[in-house]
């Protein structure tokens, strides 16, 4: 049991199962590349899970490939990829004790703090019928420090009342950075620093 007023969730590989649909999906994007490109970009993704696609997409462009790119290149990028990913992700199964926790502890201010574009994130939550157990749900393009330092804010919770549970090295130091307590869901590409509270799935603190 979380004794916690404030409750930030990462979404992929946290609320749902669904982080390998989009680790396929950046890789099905760079086929025509070669499998070197593909490796490197499937591992690029994985060390930087939660970063927002965007910024992927800028970094797999003008390193991967040292090719020169403008916005619309990146935009059309990233519009097929949300066309590779979207209906999968809503159909993604909860990772295990998930949908019970968040149900639990619905009297709880409960957020999403996730790399996934701002309305996208909403319309999963609505088509998944979990939206109303959210404040508020924030995705790109604001970086996870910003929307938490947003959310502090907003409910004037003191940090040592917050819990933030993350997936990714990326949640790690948001919530390092932002000096609010974290707990890790473990999988097998992240290793969280010694000492980080880490869970297998939420059914361990239902």
């Amino acid at each position: 049991m979380i004794n916690k007023e404030l409750l930030i969730f990462d979404f992929d590989g946290v609320i749902c199962d669904s982080v390998n649909i989009k680790t396929q999906a950046f890789i099905e994007l760079y086929k025509n590349y070669g499998s070197k490109i593909q490796d490197q970009v499937r591992e690029y993704h994985l060390l930087n899970s939660g970063i927002s696609r965007f910024e992927k997409f800028k970094y797999f462009q003008s390193v991967l490939l040292e090719q020169k790119f403008v916005e619309k290149d990146i935009n059309i990028l990233a519009k097929k990829f949300s066309n590779l990913v979207k209906e999968k992700v809503i159909n993604s199964p909860y990772i295990n004790g998930a949908l019970e926790f968040l149900t639990k502890n619905s009297s709880k201010r409960q957020f999403v703090c996730t790399g996934t574009p701002q309305l996208e994130i909403v319309e999963i939550a609505k088509k998944r019928g979990i939206i109303n157990l959210f404040e508020n749900l924030y995705g790109s393009p604001k970086s996870k420090i910003e929307i938490i330092h947003d959310i502090l804010r907003q409910t004037n919770v003191e940090k040592n009342n917050c819990v933030f549970f993350g997936d990714a090295m990326t949640d790690y130091n948001a919530s390092f950075k932002c000096n609010i307590p974290f707990i890790g869901i473990r999988n097998s590409e992240t290793n969280f620093p010694k000492g980080t509270v880490i869970i297998e799935n939420f059914n361990e603190i239902i």
